[in-house]
């Protein structure tokens, strides 16, 4: 992908755009979900900034007969997080497609009740750069709709449009499973289609077009590199690490490797203006994660780093359904990891983090005696611990996404 002037151009100005709201301290959360007893100085860069989860899987039944589905509290947990937005998503291949057109019909339902989510919590989804400036500005939480895999496709490109009709602007082209149209390797898999295939191509040309962010987490390296070599806007790999950054537990460390990107290979996408978000996993508190991102900045820059957590902000669903049409277990469920052991955890819409009912704001002790601060309080303290000032978690917290988000997004003129 050739970096163009117009790329450069446009990274300026949402650099000094996020300038300027930095210096206006804009006020992302309500005065009273501002936790007390934390440094101002940490609160002043939660508002300051606009926190963005890249990667945050959101529960919704996805069978029409679930709907609507329980009430989600998706409002409160994120002014209790202190982000200003997420990537709010969700898959349609955690258990087994068994005919076609049943991915498209998860992917409607699950957007439908997603709809119902929004709608409860007085929230809309951002549709462009301008939409998440406003909502930060006027102290509105606020969604960007993403999707984990392009398995609603089904080999029928022009389903984009209706995506993109019904508020997608963020699409992971990749998951555990094929699609039933593949569109490229999977990292967690053995190489089947040497890399990036030709409807893969064809969808990240329609993304583009049409105004979606691509997301090329779960691509191995060759998928990757086919996937820059088509694009001709910046990436985005949402929801990795580098995989010299493997933690305390060997057992998880084994079992996340594959997931995990090599320095040469984050240079790759870095040269190419792209984005790398890391993850959670592997960082038992909020300075570990600080030393993750620490170490992805020191590889690739401070530009081209974010924040994707790839955990759930509020409470995991679980389908009446999910005990039957499951993938063979040794593919479909990967063991959660507890202290060395594993064991099959609790099927749901998500399974990476071992303890279940563990959500974004729960993931580790509070900063404040029997206190309760949110995830990004969290992470903006240990950032700053690590050593970076109100600019550079401006860029890591939200900022770096802002701008290859704007690129994509953007109309053509």
């Amino acid at each position: 992908m050739q970096i163009t002037p117009t790329y450069w151009s446009r990274r300026l100005f949402i650099q000094s755009l996020s300038a300027a709201t930095a210096g206006l301290l804009l006020r992302p959360l309500a005065a009273n979900a501002t936790p007390g007893g934390l440094d101002p100085k940490i609160t002043d860069i939660v508002r300051a900034t606009i926190g963005i989860d890249t990667h945050n899987h959101i529960d919704v039944p996805l069978l029409s007969e679930e709907l609507p589905g329980p009430d989600i509290a998706l409002a409160s947990e994120m002014q209790k997080s202190g982000l200003s937005a997420i990537c709010m998503t969700f898959a349609v291949d955690y258990v087994k497609l068994t005919y076609e057109g049943q991915a498209y019909e998860r992917f409607l339902t699950g957007l439908k009740a997603m709809d119902e989510v929004l709608q409860k919590n007085a929230m809309t989804r951002c549709l462009n750069t301008a939409d998440i400036l406003k909502a930060h500005k006027s102290g509105q939480p606020t969604v960007i709709q993403s999707v984990e895999g392009g398995h609603f496709l089904e080999g029928k490109v022009d389903r984009l449009q209706l995506a993109y009709d019904r508020g997608l602007r963020h699409l992971g082209l990749l998951h555990d499973h094929d699609a039933s149209t593949p569109l490229g390797d999977i990292f967690t898999e053995p190489p089947r289609w040497g890399g990036l295939t030709k409807f893969g191509a064809s969808v990240i040309r329609e993304s583009e077009r049409l105004g979606i962010l691509v997301d090329l987490a779960h691509a191995d390296d060759n998928t990757t590199n086919g996937a820059l070599k088509v694009a001709t806007k910046p990436v985005i790999i949402t929801h990795t690490g580098l995989n010299t950054r493997l933690g305390n537990n060997p057992a998880m460390a084994k079992m996340m490797l594959p997931r995990l990107i090599s320095k040469s290979q984050a240079k790759i996408v870095a040269s190419q203006g792209g984005v790398i978000g890391v993850w959670t996993h592997l960082a038992d508190n909020a300075q570990q994660m600080a030393d993750n991102i620490k170490a992805m900045v020191d590889v690739v820059g401070i530009d081209h780093v974010a924040i994707g957590t790839d955990t759930k902000l509020t409470t995991p669903y679980h389908s009446p359904k999910d005990h039957f049409e499951q993938h063979d277990k040794n593919k479909q469920v990967h063991p959660a990891v507890i202290n060395g052991s594993t064991k099959e955890p609790r099927k749901s819409n998500h399974q990476h983090r071992p303890s279940g009912e563990t959500t974004t704001n729960s993931l580790w002790p509070p900063l404040t005696k029997g206190g309760a601060s949110g995830f990004y309080y969290e992470l903006v303290a240990a950032l700053l611990k690590a050593g970076y000032d109100q600019k550079a978690i401006g860029k890591i917290g939200g900022g770096n996404y802002l701008r290859v988000f704007d690129l994509a997004t953007a109309k053509q003129a």
